[in-house]
């Protein structure tokens, strides 16, 4: 599976390090770095979107960085 973090200038002020930091530790914590491959990209070109920029194989969501456990929850462990 692969996941992509928003860390152009928009998406950094609305939180995409601190969005990065919770992905990596719940992956670690899940034991998927096998099957999960985190990714960093620059503008998504959605930067009306309340949260940060992030794309699962593909489809694009926005995430505010306190959700990002339950999207992690529902977005990538629902889909393993």
């Amino acid at each position: 599976m692969r996941v992509t973090i928003c860390i152009g200038s928009a998406c950094h002020l609305k939180g995409s390090r601190e969005v990065i930091s919770k992905m990596q530790a719940l992956v670690a914590q899940n034991g998927l770095g096998r099957n999960v491959d985190l990714n960093g990209a620059f503008c998504s070109g959605n930067c009306v979107k309340e949260g940060v920029c992030v794309t699962v194989d593909g489809e694009l969501y926005s995430v505010k960085p306190e959700e990002t456990e339950a999207f992690f929850e529902k977005e990538i462990l629902g889909r393993l």
